[in-house]
């Protein structure tokens, strides 16, 4: 069984509204029927089920003075008059629902072969009543009006633990309750808290109260419960339970809620309308001064502007992940055009090379604040970054600077030398083979080496490294690579903020 059982599922409480009265009950069933009848929902029928000659204490089984003595024994009905009014229920086409208040009334359920037990509020932590409502094969809707979160925890796990399909119900036992008291958040914290159970609303508002239906559906209640009853000469109705005419409207609220919500657990497709009425505002990418075929294309290179023209490039299909190179020759103040361009997406490229400098860290056991600037390099390319490149996490850049170089397995740091910085590498973790001005050395965990002003170096990694750098003040200007190749790459390096996240 899946859980879409309970979606859009609307369940009428009968409770003692039958009123100890099979034909009363009878009429119940088909007048709610009849006001069901062109709404697109599931609907269902609830009894509840009480053997009261266990139920009662033999000694208060004739009190009048006790108000729910009184009211199960004046309304009681046989088992025979349930089985008819359960039987009526499945031929009007409603999924069959009962309360069990005991196990001998769990054993009946089963006999009369109901679709779904439900758990009254009352009994959410009633242990013996739950361990034999677990031992049924049915799906189970559980009120938790009263229940601490700690209850709730433990009843979850309870139904987990034994693989049941089983739905919770916001629920507040006022009755009727009022407005201010209806605490609808609760169905968010159960959204928010158990994920993957289907969270419903039991209501007790006040039947001409239809707007609460609504905000239940839009925080996400996919069953909702009203008391149900028909008034007649005979028989009044209490002040929380809805008469046929007030089902009605609140099955058109309900209505009205879902379509104003839309689609769920997917993103809507818009309307073409829609879509071509935001990109006529999107701002355009314009050449700002004559582009070659065969240059890569930076924002620096453009400017942005409306209006745009079909099939040219928008500030929304730009990001530092996306590469542009020109296929021809672009003119200045031209808009740049896809079929003028060449594009590469390198966001998954980027996204596993993080990866890889989080599992060197893991196994370096090196902490680090989330909120940290993370600079990959990249100086052949991303596609050559595990063959050539680091990634550098930014401590601090002041009259001295702090950073973490992380290099992954295989990979080597081209040679560079600086005319301004001094530094001094601490290795953490890893091998490193360091070739300064040519001589070559091997730096395990622990060392120490410092690297002159001027000094050409290589640093590189069988298994992986972690070096922290202590230097001088970094400029962007004084890293100087020995291969002139880099220097012409102006895309050599992508930041990342809030990278651990990723």
């Amino acid at each position: 069984m899946k859980r879409n059982r309970f979606n859009k599922l609307f369940i009428f409480e009968m409770a003692n509204n039958h009123m100890g009265d099979v034909e009363h009950g009878l009429k119940v069933i088909n007048e709610i029927k009849d006001v069901c009848a062109g709404f697109d929902f599931k609907f269902a029928f609830k009894f509840q089920y009480r053997q009261l000659d266990t139920f009662i204490h033999p000694e208060f089984k004739d009190r009048k003075d006790i108000k729910y003595v009184k009211r199960f024994s004046e309304t009681k009905l046989s088992r025979a008059d349930f089985l008819r009014l359960k039987e009526e229920v499945i031929k009007a086409g409603f999924v069959a629902v009962c309360t069990p208040f005991d196990e001998a009334s769990v054993d009946l359920i089963e006999k009369h072969n109901f679709d779904i037990i439900k758990i009254a509020s009352c009994s959410f932590s009633d242990w013996p009543l739950l361990e034999r409502i677990a031992k049924t094969n049915k799906p189970i809707i559980a009120s938790t009006a009263g229940a601490s979160l700690e209850d709730i925890d433990k009843v979850v796990s309870f139904f987990k633990h034994r693989d049941k399909m089983f739905a919770l119900m916001h629920c507040v036992a006022a009755y009727p309750t009022p407005n201010e008291s209806l605490e609808l958040n609760q169905i968010s914290l159960f959204k928010e808290r158990y994920p993957d159970v289907a969270i419903g609303y039991s209501t007790h508002e006040n039947p001409d109260n239809f707007a609460a239906a609504k905000m239940a559906i839009a925080k996400g209640a996919s069953i909702l419960e009203r008391h149900v009853a028909v008034p007649t000469d005979k028989y009044k109705i209490n002040a929380y339970s809805s008469t046929p005419a007030q089902v009605k409207e609140w099955l058109k609220s309900a209505k009205q809620a879902y379509e104003m919500c839309g689609v769920e657990n997917k993103r809507l497709e818009f309307p073409a309308a829609e879509t071509a009425s935001l990109k006529a505002l999107r701002r355009g990418i314009f050449a700002k001064r004559a582009l070659k075929k065969g240059e890569h294309i930076t924002l620096a290179d453009t400017f942005l502007a409306i209006p745009t023209i079909d099939n040219q490039i928008t500030a929304n299909d730009f990001s530092k992940y996306i590469e542009f190179t020109a296929k021809e020759d672009i003119a200045a103040n031209k808009p740049v055009l896809f079929c003028s361009v060449s594009r590469t997406d390198n966001r998954e490229k980027i996204y596993s090379i993080v990866k890889q400098v989080k599992k060197v860290l893991q196994d370096g056991q090196v902490n680090v604040p989330g909120m940290l600037d993370l600079e990959i390099s990249h100086h052949y390319g991303v596609d050559r970054f595990s063959e050539v490149g680091c990634t550098l996490i930014n401590f601090i850049n002041r009259e001295y600077c702090k950073k973490l170089i992380v290099l992954v397995p295989g990979q080597s740091h081209p040679e560079q030398y600086h005319h301004k910085k001094e530094e001094t590498f601490h290795v953490l973790h890893g091998d490193v083979e360091f070739v300064m001005d040519g001589k070559k050395s091997r730096g395990n965990p622990g060392d120490i080496v410092v690297v002159e002003r001027g000094t050409k170096h290589i640093f590189s990694s069988k298994t992986g490294a972690i070096i922290e750098e202590i230097s001088s003040t970094h400029h962007r200007d004084d890293s100087f690579y020995t291969d002139p190749e880099i220097a012409k790459n102006k895309q050599r390096k992508t930041a990342i903020s809030y990278w651990l996240d990723a």
